[in-house]
C-alpha cells in the first residue's frame, strides 16, 4: 500500500501530505468549544499513536490518519446531550460529505468512515477493517495508563463529579452526574480496556499502561481509606 514505509514530518506521513493537511484543517474547527478531557491534544496523541502501530500492523496510513484526524469531530454532540448522542455515529455523519469530496477511491473513503464509526469502546459497531482496529487500539491507548487516569480526572472535573463516592456501588452511579467519578470510569471501563484490544501492538502497549493503572488506582483506594 503506498506511503506506508514514508519518512515522517512533524508527525505526518510525508506522502500525500497535503491531503492530510487539509483534514486536519477540517477537523480542527470542530474542536473550537471542546471540554479538555477530549480537546485537540488528544487526537494529536492518536494519530501518532495510530502511525506507530499502523506501520507494525501494515496498515494503510493515509487512510487511517485520516481518520484519525476526524474520529472525534462529533465528541461535543455527545457532551452536549450528556451521552444520549453517540459521538462516533454523529461524527461518521459530519464526515461523510467532506470525505466523498477527497480524492481518494471509493473504498478508501468508506474505509475511513467505517473507522470513524467504529472507534467507540461502548459503540455497537465492530471495527472489521486493518484501519479500523488500528484506530479504535490507539484512541483506547489513550484512555489508559497515565494519560488515562488524567483524562479520567478531568473530565470528572467537567462534569461536576466528586473525588470518589464509596457510598454508592459504581453500577448504580448514573454518567455526567456527581457519582460519574475517575474510579467509576476505570472500573466499568478502563480496566476492560486491555482485552478489548484488536492488533498485536496494541496488545503489547497496552499491558504496561494497564500495570500502571491497576497499580494507581489500589493506591487511590488505599489512601482514601487512610490506610496507607
Amino acid at each position: 500500500m503506498s506511503g506506508n514505509h514514508n519518512e515522517t514530518e512533524g508527525g505526518v506521513i510525508t506522502e500525500n501530505k497535503a491531503l492530510l493537511d487539509r483534514i486536519k484543517n477540517f477537523a480542527r474547527k470542530h474542536f473550537n468549544n471542546a471540554q479538555v478531557s477530549h480537546a485537540w491534544d488528544h487526537t494529536l496523541r492518536v494519530c501518532r499513536l495510530c502511525e506507530k502501530i499502523g506501520r507494525k500492523e501494515g496498515a494503510d496510513l493515509t487512510v487511517l490518519l485520516a481518520a484519525a484526524y476526524l474520529h472525534d469531530i462529533g465528541r461535543s454532540g455527545q457532551d452536549v446531550t450528556n451521552g444520549a448522542v453517540c459521538h462516533a455515529l454523529e461524527g461518521a455523519r459530519i464526515a461523510r460529505s467532506f470525505v466523498y469530496e477527497l480524492p481518494l477511491s471509493r473504498s478508501r473513503k468508506e474505509n475511513i468512515i467505517h473507522c470513524i464509526k467504529t472507534h467507540r469502546f461502548r459503540g455497537n459497531h465492530r471495527p472489521d477493517t486493518a484501519e479500523a482496529k488500528v484506530l479504535f487500539d490507539a484512541d483506547k491507548l489513550d484512555a489508559i495508563g497515565a494519560i488515562g487516569i488524567a483524562r479520567a480526572y478531568l473530565f470528572a472535573g467537567e462534569v461536576g463529579a466528586r473525588l470518589h463516592t464509596p457510598d454508592i456501588k459504581v453500577e448504580e452511579a448514573r454518567p455526567y452526574s456527581e457519582h460519574d467519578t475517575g474510579y467509576r470510569e476505570y472500573r466499568l471501563k478502563l480496566r476492560k480496556i486491555r482485552n478489548r484490544m484488536q492488533t498485536k501492538e496494541g496488545r503489547r502497549l497496552a499491558n504496561a499502561r494497564h500495570a500502571f493503572m491497576e497499580d494507581f488506582f489500589k493506591r487511590f483506594i488505599t489512601e482514601y481509606e487512610g490506610k496507607g
